[in-house]
């Protein structure tokens, strides 16, 4: 009977320490988790930017921009993802922007500083795989499809708009599902510039309570939580984009 209390009493001190009083961690676990979920996003629009940019250089003819291009998904994939993330930390250009906004009152540079490295930092790192993500769909168009657009005299911006864009958006869906995932968890990295997010929220409150076990397992539970959701929400889109794209039954 006194291990069974024992075992309930354990259980619930556990179950206290996820919660949302006032000796709980499940508030703190949940920001951070909010964090990672702004950080990734931020990221990701940034990988998509700048990867637009680099596979337009790596499938140009000009050859120096093409060299560039190479270049930088070589250099971006092939260095350590937290030393690209130290580089952005205290390159000072992070800081610059931090302050100026802090200066404005429209947050604090601290907080603005980390973020912005955070999101910068993994974001880099997401060009150079969105770069590869967005050139194997754009060569897996139908060449016939662009020839045709030229032939009728469709202008270049409108064949990017009505065939290519749809199309690569299309081919592309699966692999920046792969990316959205791993820029999940490259964020684990931006701990490093104090950001509070999963993996931050989880270290600090293992080592306040001691709990270490119990902590890193919710962290990693919530990292599936987003890596499942994320499956999910890009097969839906994929489906979508689909549609139109489907050929009648007996062609």
């Amino acid at each position: 009977m006194d291990i069974f209390s024992t075992l309930i009493e354990r259980v619930t001190y556990l179950v206290s320490l996820l919660g949302f009083g006032q000796n709980g961690w499940g508030l703190y676990l949940l920001g951070g988790a909010i964090m990672t979920v702004a950080v990734t996003l931020t990221a990701m629009i940034i990988g998509a930017i700048v990867g637009s940019f680099v596979t337009w250089a790596k499938l140009s003819d000009n050859l120096p921009v093409k060299l560039l291009g190479n270049a930088y998904t070589v250099v971006l994939r092939g260095a350590p993802e937290l030393l690209i993330i130290y580089m952005v930390y205290f390159g000072g250009v992070v800081d610059i922007i931090g302050n100026t906004l802090g200066a404005f009152g429209l947050g604090d540079s601290n907080i603005i500083n980390s973020f912005l490295a955070g999101a910068l930092g993994v974001g880099l790192i997401s060009a150079a795989y969105q770069t590869e993500v967005f050139r194997g769909a754009y060569t897996a168009i139908s060449k016939g499809e662009i020839e045709a657009a030229r032939a009728i005299g469709m202008p270049r911006f409108m064949r990017f708009r009505r065939i290519i864009a749809p199309q690569i958006m299309r081919f592309a869906i699966p692999g920046l599902g792969n990316v959205f995932q791993l820029s999940v968890k490259d964020s684990a990295l931006i701990s490093v510039t104090g950001l509070v997010e999963i993996m931050n929220a989880s270290n600090k409150a293992a080592g306040s309570t001691k709990q270490f076990f119990l902590f890193f397992i919710v962290g990693a539970c919530l990292y599936l939580v987003l890596t499942s959701f994320s499956t999910r929400f890009f097969n839906a889109g994929e489906r979508y984009v689909g549609k139109s794209f489907r050929r009648p039954v007996g062609m």
